[in-house]
C-alpha cells in the first residue's frame, strides 16, 4: 500500500503577494494554492509566435485606443479573478474603469485576449472562461490560435450569454463593440506565415 500524499501547503494572499514580488517567474493563486505560470506544462508562451501575437494584439489595442482613458497590459500584470481567491496573468487585458487604479493588479477587466497552444487549449476554452465569466466588468473574451489563422470572439449579450464569432481569414475582422473597435485579423497575425484552419483540424 503505498503512502497518502501529503496535502499541497496552503498559502494566505499576502504570503502569495510576497512570493511574486521575489520570483522570477509568475504564478497563479487559486484558493490557497499557487502554480507556477512558467512551467512548459502550464503556459502557453516561449515561442516566437506567442510573443508575436501578444505584441500585434497589444499594439492594435493600443493604437485603436490612444487618446481614451483605457489601460492595455500584456502577460505580466495580475488579475483578480476573484477578489482574495483567484489570481492570474492574462496574456492581454484591457480596463477602462478609471477607479482601476491598483499599481499591481487590474479588477475590472473590459477585455481579455489568451493565445492558444495544445497544452492549454482545452483549459482556456473550458475552466478559465467559467471563471472569467464571473467576472461583472468584462465584456469579450477572445481567443487566438498560434498554429492556425483562427480567432474565436466570445461577446457577452445584454442577456448575460455568450455569443461566439470564429474569425478564419485574414480579410475577417475581430469587432469589440464594448471599446467601439474593430482590429483587422491580419492586424493580428502580421509577421506571421500562418496557415489558414482546414476542416481536417477542426
Amino acid at each position: 500500500m503505498s503512502a497518502a500524499q501529503p496535502a499541497p501547503r496552503r498559502y494566505t494572499v499576502d504570503e502569495y503577494f510576497a512570493l511574486e514580488e521575489q520570483s522570477d517567474i509568475r504564478h497563479e493563486y487559486y484558493h490557497g494554492e499557487i502554480f507556477p505560470l512558467d512551467d512548459p506544462a502550464a503556459k502557453a508562451g516561449g515561442t516566437k509566435a506567442h510573443n508575436h501575437l501578444v505584441q500585434n494584439c497589444a499594439f492594435a489595442l493600443k493604437l485603436g485606443l490612444r487618446g481614451r482613458s483605457c489601460e492595455v497590459f500584456a502577460e505580466n500584470v495580475r488579475l483578480a479573478v476573484d477578489e482574495g481567491q483567484h489570481y492570474n496573468y492574462p496574456d492581454v487585458v484591457v480596463s477602462c474603469d478609471p477607479t482601476d487604479d491598483d499599481p499591481r493588479i487590474i479588477h475590472r477587466p473590459v477585455l481579455i485576449v489568451e493565445v492558444l497552444s495544445k497544452s492549454t487549449e482545452a483549459r482556456d476554452r473550458g475552466w478559465k472562461f467559467e471563471q472569467y465569466q464571473q467576472l461583472p466588468s468584462l465584456q469579450q473574451y477572445v481567443l487566438i490560435s498560434q498554429n492556425r489563422i483562427s480567432v474565436d470572439s466570445f461577446t457577452r449579450t445584454p442577456a448575460g450569454s455568450w455569443e461566439l464569432r470564429p474569425l478564419r481569414q485574414l480579410t475577417d475582422t475581430l469587432r469589440v463593440p464594448s471599446l467601439g473597435l474593430e482590429i483587422s485579423v491580419a492586424d493580428l497575425y502580421e509577421n506571421m506565415d500562418l496557415p489558414p484552419l482546414r476542416l481536417a483540424d477542426q
